[in-house]
């Protein structure tokens, strides 16, 4: 993903829920990025995308002297009676590169003190993605975790096959009123399940607070990165980083509400090394697979985090 001109910014998500129309405006900013931005070609031509993915056509790339063993029918007339002697074409495959959305909706997502709701971040991430996937004729599809249920989408090409993944973004990005179940395994499925619906070679970004990565999550991680591109967004609320200044504060689920007392300083220290120490651990296994990870805040627009996030996976530079 290239950076976008100066000045260029992406809206802010807001509030607890994505809105559809939101997500559908985020069209407008799609040309700002660019998916295929730094690919390196291992020869003249190869093109800007060359990699393991199905071809999904032929493009003339130049043509040459005829060889012996050359295909007659894929013989350059053109050029031949131009030169009076015998060419031929030479075509470069044109690729698809799926783009997977993982994205985790799970009970510690639907948190914000900011602007928006991590949840909401999520949305906007994956949104924002697909819309750029559409713009370079990449095919789309999701994976999304939610409180209740799981969903899958294939991916599909063409406005119809991002307009399947923002309706589910939207449908499934609300908290429900009785609680769903809790994040013990819940990453570990997602990564499980996008890896089972994606093609090899595909793009997966994964979009998660990363809360329940644990030696299962970090295994499905791995086989994951094995067969596909891999890029995380690790969406973060600036109260989880550090605790609020000294003091009494009411948090609320919705549904009860409890006392944050932030009065010690050993409390707020303990909370600052428990993010860091959970941070450092998503840190190093996406290090040690070799893929890229950035930060969504909630207090952020998409592209702080997102244009960063993005750009060395597709550029075969993790």
């Amino acid at each position: 993903m290239g950076r976008p001109p100066a000045g260029a910014r992406t809206p802010r998500p807001t509030g607890a829920r994505p809105e559809l129309d939101a997500l559908l405006r985020l069209r407008a900013h799609a040309h700002l990025f660019d998916l295929r931005a730094g690919r390196r070609a291992p020869d003249p031509l190869s093109g800007a995308r060359p990699s393991r993915y199905r071809a999904r056509g032929m493009e003339y790339a130049e043509s040459r002297a005829y060889l012996p063993g050359d295909e007659i029918r894929n013989m350059d007339w053109r050029v031949t009676a131009r030169t009076g002697r015998p060419h031929t074409k030479l075509f470069q495959e044109e690729r698809e590169r799926p783009v997977m959305l993982a994205v985790d909706f799970g009970p510690s997502m639907f948190f914000g003190t900011r602007l928006a709701f991590k949840s909401v971040v999520a949305a906007h991430a994956a949104a924002l993605v697909a819309w750029v996937a559409l713009r370079h004729g990449d095919h789309v599809g999701a994976v999304i975790t939610a409180p209740v249920r799981e969903v899958e989408i294939r991916a599909a090409g063409g406005r119809r096959g991002v307009l399947r993944v923002l309706r589910a973004l939207h449908a499934h990005s609300e908290l429900p009123e009785a609680p769903g179940r809790g994040g013990a395994g819940r990453l570990a499925e997602l990564l499980t399940r996008a890896r089972r619906v994606s093609r090899s070679g595909s793009l997966v970004v994964v979009l998660s607070d990363f809360y329940g990565l644990d030696e299962h999550a970090e295994a499905a991680l791995a086989l994951l990165r094995s067969r596909c591109d891999l890029v995380g967004g690790q969406v973060v609320d600036p109260l989880e980083r550090s605790a609020p200044p000294p003091g009494r504060y009411a948090v609320s689920d919705g549904r009860s509400t409890a006392v944050l007392d932030s009065t010690s300083r050993t409390f707020r220290e303990a909370h600052r090394q428990r993010f860091d120490a959970r941070a450092e651990r998503v840190r190093e296994a996406f290090s040690r697979l070799g893929a890229p990870l950035r930060t969504l805040s909630t207090d952020a627009a998409i592209d702080d985090g997102l244009l960063v996030a993005v750009r060395p996976a597709v550029s075969g530079t993790p």
